[in-house]
């Protein structure tokens, strides 16, 4: 039997998906599986080497990463694309696999749900979709689909991709809910969340050479690390006019790390406020995130309004893992804000509430011993929880149960 990981994102790509997906395939190698990955050319800055490359097989630690050719751009109908391209490779792939393989399909795009179909009706193989986020529901909130027939077909489309795999994995009770209003067989759904490696991401001090290297270590920092696109992005302009509220403390950053397609718009908007106490950085090398967080004094995980159901970060996982203070701009109904009061790591507030977020930020910059003991239970809950044994193994018996169906 071999597993076939269906990811668009993969290293050397920064991000949390291309990172999960080689810890789960270097899991699963290392537990004596086969597996393959079915993956794309990375995007820049990390495609230089693969220039000129349609396609490519690279070896690693026990298991087989190909490599397709999509297009780059960050337009969301370039995506589309993208996914679409992506999805006709993963087809053609399809002809190695055999009776009792099992693809594992990372959603979105839904798109790949067509390889699933296929893999199932032609090869006899098990398919395990894995729903990171709702689409197209968060297409459709964010205004990208707008027309009555495309919503129609897109939702229409949706409910039928679920119904090509044998089982389908979701991150959030939220998720679940979403589905099965949605008549996906609650016999098929399973609640699996995104995972970290605890061993890796952990606390660090303050004072360190990354916190050093950017003038960090003396400042009050909260801190947003991850993808700049269009599912947090309103309620990171928002967190911006709260620190505009705050800008003759001197000793506050808000520090914004990352790269995507709503960057330019929040780099506007820090210049159309003026703004002093606020810094954006690239994403830093891997290996530096765990100082980076450690830089950090509150972790920031902002959802816009209409999309606090429908997403659950991964940065969320690493937050908790680098024992600081999580801190949602996000409904108080979502995921992540049960999450944050569950663990009592934290504090959430409304995505709209700009003064609220400028009070939050002064009265936490005053309570050291309150975020002290905020990040110390962020830090326990998850270890019990989303550490990264803890959650592979759930996905391997997933997996197993699969191989051999007829």
């Amino acid at each position: 039997m071999t597993i076939y990981i269906h990811t668009m994102y993969y290293l050397p790509e920064y991000g949390s998906a291309p990172i999960l997906m080689n810890e789960l395939a270097s899991y699963l190698s290392a537990r004596g599986h086969g597996v393959e990955v079915v993956t794309t050319i990375p995007r820049p800055p990390h495609h230089r080497p693969y220039k000129g490359k349609y396609y490519l097989t690279e070896k690693e630690d026990g298991f087989t990463v190909k490599r397709y050719r999509t297009n780059f751009t960050v337009h969301h109908i370039g995506r589309l694309i993208a996914w679409t391209i992506y999805t006709f490779w993963s087809i053609l792939n399809l002809r190695r696999v055999q009776k009792g393989d099992v693809l594992f399909l990372r959603l979105p795009p839904l798109q790949i749900g067509m390889a699933g179909w296929l893999a199932r009706k032609w090869k006899g193989a098990g398919v395990l979709m894995s729903v990171q986020d709702i689409h197209p529901d968060l297409s459709i909130e964010s205004g990208l689909l707008r027309k009555k027939w495309a919503i129609n077909f897109a939702q229409k489309f949706e409910k039928w991709i679920y119904k090509q795999a044998d089982d389908v994995v979701v991150i959030s009770e939220g998720f679940k809910k979403n589905l099965l209003n949605k008549r996906v067989n609650n016999d098929t759904l399973h609640i699996v969340p995104n995972w970290v490696d605890a061993g890796f991401m952990r606390p660090y001090p303050k004072d360190n050479r990354v916190s050093r290297r950017f003038s960090l270590e003396n400042k009050f920092v909260a801190m947003y690390s991850g993808t700049l696109t269009l599912s947090s992005y309103v309620t990171l302009e928002k967190v911006m006019e709260a620190a505009k509220l705050i800008e003759s403390d001197a000793n506050f950053r808000l520090v914004i790390i990352g790269e995507g397609l709503k960057k330019p718009a929040l780099e506007e908007k820090a210049k159309q406020l003026k703004l002093k106490n606020v810094v954006f950085l690239p994403f830093q090398p891997y290996e530096d995130l765990p100082l980076l967080l450690g830089a950090s004094d509150l972790l920031l995980v902002p959802l816009d309004e209409k999309k606090t159901q429908l997403s659950v970060p991964s940065k969320l996982y690493n937050y908790m893992a680098a024992g600081r203070p999580v801190i949602g701009f996000t409904d108080d109904e979502s995921e992540v804000a049960h999450i944050i009061s569950d663990a009592e790591c934290g504090l959430n507030r409304e995505p709209d509430d700009v003064e609220g977020m400028a009070e939050m930020f002064q009265m936490l910059k005053k309570e050291k011993q309150t975020r002290k003991e905020m990040g110390e239970r962020a830090r326990e809950y998850v270890e019990k929880y989303y550490a990264k044994d803890v959650v592979l193994t759930k996905y391997e018996d997933l997996l197993m149960s699969l191989g051999g169906k007829e």
